[in-house]
């Protein structure tokens, strides 16, 4: 796991910087006692979603029955 260290409006972009398009990026919004808020940016082919939600999706999907999101 990369763990990092953000201020308000600083980002984290995911993806190789030589190819062209941008694959991920995420910008921390606002830090209000112990919640983070998160702005997304990204192609839109690329499905974004909670970590509980895609466990759930992928259980429905009997792809696996381990949970990957803690």
């Amino acid at each position: 796991m990369l763990v990092l260290t953000r201020k308000n409006r600083e980002s984290v972009v995911v993806g190789d910087p030589s190819e062209s398009g941008l694959l991920l990026k995420v910008t921390v919004l606002q830090v209000k006692g112990n919640k983070v808020m998160l702005g997304i940016e990204g192609d839109r082919s690329i499905p974004v979603y909670r970590c509980e939600i895609w466990d759930r999706i992928r259980r429905e999907k009997k792809q696996g029955s381990q949970q990957y999101c803690a």
